[in-house]
């Protein structure tokens, strides 16, 4: 066998989990006509049938199945190799420290992984944050780059994605009079005191996570100030309070003695990478470029 192709192992192997011509063309972005190229090309490589197709089914000859079986480890290390010559000829080295702010929920885990995947000469090592200080640890090289809730506006830190928009839900005592409601709007907040985080958080930050007003100018009374997460749930179910967060974050906070209500009428909450500005490595712009391709990949299957 000569003139080994990738992308014809590629091809079998995708195959024989599909198991149908269609399929495997999306899968790998190429025309039925091109898999069936690349299939036969391997087979006529090997000297002989790896599968048996007709109008109705495709399935492994016993040959097939043997070279599949003992091609996927070889393959899968192979393609390792491979991706690890990519990471470090992009300079994607190392150990990459990474602050959180909040829940590091499904929806991280996903980005990181997929970060992890695509880059493993690269190693990430996670770092909480306190809600009182989001940016502290980047500014003091703590941490490499930080996943923090947005708004973002420091000169000095360079905002490399901003990602997860959602809609704003009220979290508050499973007690409280408020928490049988479907919805609020956000006038309404104008009677539920709002927990608020400590300093050395900047006071707009600050506010996007407490607002002291509603959209139409009414005040919102203020609840304890807190410095961590914890600290805010365990207040929210003391009744002493209630927290805004996104739709996604606080259904992960969900427990029996906590409620849930969106709010209407609020600006959407988001999730930003940042990362000092004159610290910018190559992992920084690959953990961006993730989150980019991320969230155009959800856009287009909302579309």
């Amino acid at each position: 066998m000569t003139g080994l192709d990738l992308r014809e192992l590629e091809c079998a192997l995708v195959l024989g989990e599909e198991l149908h011509f269609g399929r495997t063309a999306e899968r790998l972005y190429l025309s039925q006509g091109r898999v069936s190229q690349l299939l036969r090309s391997l087979e006529d490589r090997l000297g002989a049938r790896l599968f048996d197709r007709t109008s109705r089914r495709v399935r492994p000859t016993p040959f097939g199945a043997r070279f599949l079986t003992e091609l996927r480890p070889a393959y899968t290390g192979l393609h390792g190799v491979v991706e690890q010559a990519r990471a470090a000829a992009r300079g994607v080295l190392g150990v990459l420290r990474l602050g959180f702010v909040g829940m590091f929920d499904e929806p991280l885990s996903e980005l990181t992984g997929t970060f992890g995947r695509q880059n493993p000469a690269c190693h990430l090592e996670f770092v909480e944050l306190p809600l009182s200080d989001p940016f502290g640890a980047v500014r003091r090289g703590e941490v490499d780059a930080a996943l923090v809730l947005g708004p973002v506006h420091e000169p000095d830190l360079m905002l490399g994605a901003t990602f997860a928009r959602h809609p704003q839900t009220l979290v508050l005592a499973a007690r409280h009079a408020l928490a049988a409601r479907e919805a609020l709007s956000a006038e309404e907040l104008a009677g539920c005191p709002l927990i608020d985080v400590a300093g050395p958080a900047p006071r707009y930050w600050r506010e996007s996570m407490a607002p002291t007003s509603t959209p139409a100018g009414l005040p919102i009374p203020r609840g304890p100030r807190i410095s961590t997460l914890q600290e805010g749930l365990s207040m929210i179910a003391a009744d002493r309070g209630a927290m805004l967060f996104c739709a996604p974050t606080a259904a992960a906070l969900w427990r029996r003695d906590l409620g849930v209500v969106p709010v209407t009428g609020l600006p959407e909450a988001s999730r930003a990478l940042i990362w000092h500005r004159d610290a910018e490595t190559a992992a920084h712009r690959a953990l961006a470029q993730v989150i980019v391709d991320h969230e155009r990949a959800s856009h287009e299957g909302a579309v």
